[in-house]
């Protein structure tokens, strides 16, 4: 729970912050006539801002905030690791700014013997039901009042106009995938063109293990695989991948359940598809799931377990970039090496380049090793097979 003093009282209200952020110690509300230079005074000594202005007023102090934060740029470290290592200290010291600027989220009728929603009570604030039920779930069981970083909740809205817009994927056909809040999109395509381009295995049966918007699970049924079983262990993104799979006409081959890597039971599968985080380091928020693997756990646990879920023919697909050896993390002699101690061979490589802005951005701390990175396809077989 978050608390406060106003109006010569104690308030409470529950503290939300997907980030996994406490609540603040201290918090003082404030409103238009506060200063973007005190505001980030008073952010970087850890007490927190509890808006009662205009809701533009708070983005626009938000924006402010970030272009204080901005003036001073990561470190320049001695090697690739270190400068990654700055640089998610200065993005984590950013987070933590930029998430002391809270406003109110209510879960109220928003008029007598209405159905409940979710409203953000500041003049001039947008429409936030929707957007905050597909997030939060559904506003009768919420508690009458919380508090939100305005960070987090716009990130709630542009999730959700994510969703109900989607993101057109060529290896479909051009038809959409509507990614949900906190499950990845799949807006970097190169690793779904891998996929739909790879000579597939002969076999049925596949797995797409971590599916999360279930595209790659849909572009293995539309190339031709009878079935398809789709693995995920987060609620939202099991949930987003069954509606997926529906939108595209393919739930009849794609089966989601949820499971921790592979499907439960002993069936084996004559393809096995895993896109897992490529960067072993720790996540700070839902999305960066889909990008931080602390210890490398997830590409550690499919291999492990690869080999005795492929029929004798059967192909494992490892998509993975390239980044994390650019950047000290992981060197290519590791990545050999847990294949090879998992009982694998590497039957082939399919390589492409990444397409996304930040690989040609000379501003980017990481410049050097974005530009250098690829990401590859192995085609991994047991080493029976």
């Amino acid at each position: 729970m978050a608390v406060w003093s106003e109006d010569g009282g104690e308030r409470t209200a529950l503290w939300r912050s997907e980030s996994g952020a406490r609540p603040p110690r201290h918090v003082r509300v404030v409103d238009d006539r506060m200063t973007a230079d005190a505001a980030y005074r008073l952010a970087c000594e850890g007490t927190a801002l509890l808006w009662r202005g205009d809701y533009h007023g708070a983005r626009q102090l938000l924006s402010a905030l970030g272009r204080r934060v901005d003036r001073k740029p990561p470190k320049a470290g001695g090697s690739p690791r270190e400068s990654f290592h700055l640089q998610r200290q200065a993005q984590s010291r950013r987070a933590r700014i930029l998430g002391m600027l809270l406003v109110p989220l209510d879960a109220v009728p928003p008029e007598p013997d209405g159905p409940y929603g979710y409203t953000v009570p500041l003049r001039r604030a947008p429409d936030v039901r929707e957007a905050c039920a597909e997030a939060y779930g559904p506003a009768e069981n919420a508690p009458e009042h919380s508090l939100v970083p305005l960070r987090e909740l716009l990130g709630v809205i542009g999730a959700h106009e994510w969703r109900r817009k989607g993101v057109p994927v060529p290896a479909l056909g051009g038809e959409r995938v509507h990614p949900a809040y906190g499950v990845f999109a799949p807006v970097r395509g190169e690793y779904v063109d891998l996929v739909a381009r790879a000579e597939l295995p002969p076999g049925g049966l596949a797995f797409d293990i971590g599916t999360g918007t279930g595209v790659l699970g849909a572009v293995l049924v539309r190339r031709g695989m009878a079935r398809v079983v789709a693995t995920d262990q987060d609620a939202r993104a099991l949930a987003c991948a069954r509606e997926n799979a529906q939108r595209l006409g393919v739930a009849p081959q794609l089966e989601i359940v949820g499971a921790d890597l592979f499907p439960p039971g002993a069936e084996r599968a004559s393809l096995v598809v895993c896109n897992p985080p490529w960067l072993p380091a720790k996540p700070t928020s839902p999305l960066e799931h889909a990008v931080y693997d602390p210890g490398g756990r997830m590409l550690r646990g499919f291999l492990s377990g690869l080999a005795e879920r492929l029929d004798p023919q059967g192909e494992g697909w490892l998509i993975l970039s390239d980044l994390a050896e650019h950047l000290g993390l992981r060197t290519r002699e590791e990545l050999l090496r847990l294949i090879a101690d998992a009982g694998l061979y590497v039957a082939g490589r399919d390589d492409i380049r990444p397409r996304h802005p930040r690989s040609a951005d000379p501003s980017d701390p990481l410049h050097a090793a974005r530009g250098a990175e690829v990401t590859s396809l192995w085609r991994l077989r047991g080493a029976g097979g």
